[in-house]
């Protein structure tokens, strides 16, 4: 009976162990996949000049690039459409298609973006595909909106 505790205990480790090694080879895996992916660097060179998730909330340009997400994949949208409505949006900002309404009421409408198709669709991939950096203020600022927004309806 000893020795049957003692095998269960130590498969049981064993196992144990290996899962989560793994779990954290998984993890480091997707990080260096998003690090290197093309969009990335695109989006951190064409987007964050306004869109940065280290400008301070007070004195920001535009809404951090999280918040786009987020607001962008409501209702369980597909990969394609996000792409799509971020094409859409970029090649022709304007207050009628705006899906940020109170971004549009804070900093304006952005200015047209003449990025090539190829461009915005990498940039929208990895959006779509990776965590995007959030601001340290952003959860409590998101919350705070929200529940604002909550109260007006």
């Amino acid at each position: 009976m000893k020795n049957l505790l003692i095998l269960i205990t130590v498969t049981t480790l064993t196992f144990s162990c290996n899962n989560s090694k793994h779990e954290h080879y998984s993890a480091f895996e997707k990080n260096l996949k998003a690090n290197n992916h093309p969009g990335k660097k695109l989006m951190e060179t064409n987007c964050y000049a306004c869109h940065s998730a280290t400008a301070n909330e007070e004195n920001r340009l535009a809404p951090p690039m999280i918040a786009v997400k987020m607001r962008y994949l409501k209702d369980n949208t597909t990969k394609e459409a996000f792409i799509n409505d971020l094409k859409d949006w970029m090649k022709n900002p304007n207050a009628e298609n705006a899906k940020m309404y109170g971004a549009v009421k804070r900093f304006g409408v952005m200015p047209k973006q003449i990025l090539p198709d190829e461009t915005i669709e990498k940039i929208g991939n990895y959006i779509y595909d990776y965590d995007i950096e959030k601001p340290d203020w952003f959860d409590n600022h998101y919350k705070k909106m929200h529940q604002i927004n909550k109260n007006n309806e």
